[in-house]
């Protein structure tokens, strides 16, 4: 401020000076000269105010809002008083007014209205209007594998492989219309897995519907119903991977699916693969299942189900060969084998679920049977296979079971370990059988597996199974009976 009104006072004098007045433009000098002073007269009266306010607002006390100054009051009080003395009144709640405004300014940030939330990894869209919703989604599942103790060396691999690499979407309109799309590249090639659209409602208190159709995965028992990036085991039960279509888990058709609080009933009927043939009619299936929970509290839950499926071949499908994985996905020397099956008319199956949970303990137990009808006169070929399973959260955690489809889902961590906590930790075991003896070339199998599952939170987990497998092909590059140890172990995050 005093270096300003010296300069003012400078210019003022340098204006003045006689020997500017002797240039030879003088009268247009002597006019410019008074110009600037008028406007140096303006200025020095506009510093004058400011020093006045100044002066004025030091020497006024700087008034204290009561919500400042009643916690320094209470922090001052002695403890009992502290449990007297209330807290001072919260500010207002903004009026009107104020929440136009910020109306205003977030409208200008955001023109579009879209809103996002975060779940599972990823975040989720919305439209202003809460019409529209989208969500990527996809799985990341890496495996490592050792196989040791066979008698075969051409068995005692170590191996790794990617069980799942997928991306996706879904996404809505409305509270009725969904899809969902997913591609797995987890074989160095792009497979198509789910991709529906459907539609949704309720029908009355407690009981809903949707209808899906596109390439569907199979609902067809507990852990055939299970995706890959929430089974309990690095690989589902051989009552799930042998007991199943020719055409796999996946096929193009429809889903209607019905809903009430203790459970849900599905009808499928699809055709082939996404990626099936187009120069001969497809193969058709039809598939139910239903599950029932006729106990059902906060924590614990008995399940009850059945399944069964009727397949008729494609005329593409020359083959009902089937080698069963037992010991662990990515040793393709351990499988319980079919022998060569060539030619067939179709296939039938069906199982029976009975297990639950209570607290942080859970078991199920599953059985099935496939039939495969073999043309040329040829007696029909049967598959047996039977499992149980269990396991127990040491953190107290409950079991992820999805009550809705009768599966298992992802888990409600309660303490994860990126908010300090220890995460869940799980301890396993199951035992599992399949038997393919009635077909002369067929094989039989078990295994005996133990496991921990460690998940860091939802979305998050590191798997370890040690199995004890044992096989007796009567076919193929290892033939009688057979057994060893499998060590696999897997790191997965699913979004």
């Amino acid at each position: 401020m005093i270096l300003l009104r010296t300069g003012c006072g400078l210019l003022a004098l340098a204006l003045a000076t006689p020997s500017l007045a002797q240039t030879p433009d003088a009268a247009e000098l002597a006019r410019l000269v008074q110009a600037q002073a008028a406007q140096i007269a303006t200025l020095q009266a506009r510093l004058d105010r400011l020093e006045g306010q100044q002066a004025a607002a030091a020497a006024a006390p700087v008034p204290v809002p009561a919500a400042q100054a009643a916690p320094t009051q209470v922090a001052q009080a002695t403890p009992e008083q502290r449990r007297t003395v209330p807290f001072a009144p919260q500010l207002a709640p903004p009026g009107p007014a104020e929440r136009n405004v910020a109306q205003a300014i977030a409208a200008r940030e955001n023109p579009s209205g879209v809103t996002t939330e975060w779940g599972s990894g990823l975040p989720v869209f919305h439209s202003a209007d809460g019409v529209y919703t989208f969500k990527p989604r996809g799985r990341i599942l890496a495996d490592v594998s050792s196989s040791f103790g066979s008698k075969s060396d051409g068995r005692n691999l170590t191996t790794t492989g990617m069980r799942a690499l997928r991306l996706g979407l879904e996404g809505g309109v409305g509270t009725h219309f969904f899809y969902q799309m997913e591609a797995d590249f987890s074989e160095n090639e792009v497979d198509v897995v789910t991709a529906f659209m459907g539609w949704r409602n309720r029908i009355s208190p407690g009981l809903e519907y949707d209808v899906r159709a596109g390439h569907l995965f199979n609902d067809r028992g507990f852990e055939g119903s299970t995706g890959s990036d929430s089974t309990p085991f690095l690989e589902r039960t051989t009552v799930a991977t042998a007991i199943i279509p020719q055409r796999g888990f996946y096929g193009i058709g429809i889903m209607p699916r019905l809903f009430w609080k203790t459970g849900h009933a599905s009808l499928t009927v699809t055709g082939d693969r996404v990626d099936g043939t187009q120069t001969v009619s497809d193969g058709r299936t039809f598939l139910a299942r239903a599950h029932w929970n006729p106990i059902k509290t906060d924590n614990a839950v008995l399940h009850l189900g059945a399944w069964g499926f009727d397949e008729s071949l494609s005329p593409a499908a020359t083959t009902l060969t089937r080698n069963t994985v037992i010991g662990g996905r990515f040793n393709g020397a351990l499988r319980v084998s079919t022998g060569p099956l060539l030619g067939g008319r179709g296939t039938t199956g069906y199982g029976l679920e009975l297990g639950g949970y209570r607290g942080p303990v859970w078991i199920m137990a599953e059985a099935g049977r496939r039939d495969a009808q073999l043309d040329g006169g040829r007696p029909d070929f049967t598959s047996k296979a039977w499992s149980v399973s269990g396991g127990f959260f040491i953190t107290g955690d409950l079991p992820p079971y999805n009550p809705r489809l009768g599966a298992f889902g992802q888990p409600k961590v309660k303490r994860p370990t990126f908010d300090g906590g220890p995460g869940a930790i799980e301890l396993t075991a199951r035992y599992e059988d399949l038997d393919q003896t009635d077909l002369l070339t067929g094989g039989r199998g078990w295994a005996a597996t133990v496991g921990v599952n460690w998940y860091l939170n939802s979305f998050t987990r590191l798997q370890l199974n040690g199995i004890h497998w044992y096989t007796n092909n009567r076919t193929g590059d290892y033939t009688g009976g057979d057994e060893g140890e499998t060590l696999s172990a897997r790191v997965a995050v699913t979004f």
